[in-house]
């Protein structure tokens, strides 16, 4: 694996919200482009301003709707532009230091894919499924009938995924993320990615794993990181529903990990509800404590920086409030300081601890309402005290002295802690 993860945090953006595209009714994926995609350009220098150096773009190639029903992998699309306006967004990004990861989905595709579309019984397939009286009944993801499952087995669905990511690997971006990995057997993978890195050494390629035995999946599909959504859960559930022992227990997990990757770690993505609305704008810096002083690759999914709201609801449109358009600039945008600011603040911390990526955290004392956790390397640590009760507590801080975001002074080894009070400090 590349070193350069080991320093990066992403900002993630859905990009079909972002500039404002139209996602359903009738989006015809030959249109001529409409060049949106450099409405992100204004926004690369709050990506740096916040401390961040990754941009994790959500799916950018030609689609049905969603983005997710892909119909060509080697075409932007024409929603957002062709592929001199991603060739600029690139170099924009480059020229300031910020790593690019590009969404892959290698699953399934559209239905309206060329492939799946010219199929005919006595010629060859990219897709799993079976004849029926001369009709094709393919597999779908996950009961969505509108994307047709990849058949895995395939050497020629092998080629088609190596020539896409060498395509874009070679047009400069940094590395992918591998949408539905979890659907896609550990042998796909095995074969793909090493032929992509005999070209592109520096490529990172990060699975998206909802549930399964995370290193053995690593093991044996030689991909670099999965998504911690084990971790996700234990942060909102234990803070939503008044119950630490399950933030404490997914801490403890994601420890066991890290013998053998470095996990990407979250509290929001385009596919769940923001944190502010899973856990309430109170609890958000408790949140943000947590995930940018355990082990792991963080990213931030854009908007949350602001505080923004949204709810995902399992219906037709459910996505919609978590992947909004963004006005033309941040300046345009008015924030929850606070929010805003324990982000900036929690950031430079994990800039000035490079060792957080990999290091283990012990939890020092949990109660329902109450944590103190120490992640430390040597004689160099960084602990965290939360309260999400309503009545105040005092906790242990062991050699945590200085206070980096928060509130309250450590004294004898402890920190009193308000209703809803929350500390991190360094040693």
């Amino acid at each position: 694996m590349p070193a350069w993860p080991e320093h990066v945090i992403w900002w993630h953006v859905y990009p079909l919200g972002f500039v404002g595209a139209p996602i359903r009714d009738g989006v015809d994926p030959d249109a001529d482009p409409v060049h949106r995609l450099d409405r992100l350009d204004p926004w690369l220098d709050h990506v740096i301003e916040l401390g961040l150096n990754g941009l994790l773009l959500g799916p950018v190639f030609a689609s049905e709707t969603h983005g997710y029903d892909t119909v060509d992998h080697l075409r932007i699309d024409p929603r957002l532009g062709d592929t001199a306006d991603l060739d600029r967004l690139v170099s924009a990004a480059r020229g300031r230091g910020i790593r690019v990861l590009l969404d892959g989905v290698f699953n399934h595709v559209g239905r309206g894919h060329p492939a799946f579309r010219d199929l005919r019984e006595d010629g060859p397939s990219l897709f799993r499924g079976r004849w029926v009286d001369g009709r094709f009944e393919p597999e779908v993801f996950e009961g969505h009938d509108a994307l047709v499952a990849l058949d895995h087995a395939s050497a020629d669905v092998v080629d088609l995924v190596v020539e896409v990511m060498c395509h874009w690997l070679d047009h400069g971006i940094d590395g992918w993320r591998l949408d539905a990995a979890y659907a896609v057997p550990s042998s796909f993978w095995a074969q793909v990615l090493p032929r992509v890195r005999e070209r592109f050494p520096d490529a990172w390629f990060l699975g998206e794993v909802i549930h399964g035995d995370g290193p053995q999946i690593v093991r044996e599909s030689t991909i670099d990181s999965l998504t911690q959504y084990e971790l996700w859960q234990g942060i909102w559930h234990g803070m939503s529903d008044g119950n630490l022992f399950e933030l404490s227990h997914a801490i403890e997990r994601h420890d066991e990990l890290l013998s053998t990757y470095a996990p990407q770690t979250f509290v929001g993505n385009h596919d769940v509800s923001r944190i502010a609305s899973a856990v309430g704008a109170d609890l958000v810096p408790h949140a943000l404590a947590v995930l940018f002083t355990v082990a792991g690759t963080p990213s931030v999914y854009a908007g949350d920086e602001f505080g923004w709201t949204g709810v995902k609801e399992e219906r037709l449109g459910g996505d919609d409030a978590v992947r909004p358009e963004f006005p033309a600039r941040p300046d345009e945008v008015d924030p929850d300081e606070g929010i805003l600011r324990v982000h900036r603040e929690l950031i430079a911390l994990r800039r000035r601890k490079p060792w957080l990526w990999r290091a283990h955290t012990d939890v020092i004392e949990v109660t329902n309402t109450a944590i103190a956790l120490r992640t430390a390397v040597g004689d160099d640590a960084v602990v965290v005290a939360l309260n999400i009760g309503d009545e105040p507590v005092s906790l242990p801080v062991a050699d945590g002295r200085q206070l980096v975001t928060g509130e309250g002074a450590p004294a004898d080894g402890r920190i009193e802690l308000g209703p809803r009070g929350w500390a991190v400090l360094e040693a």
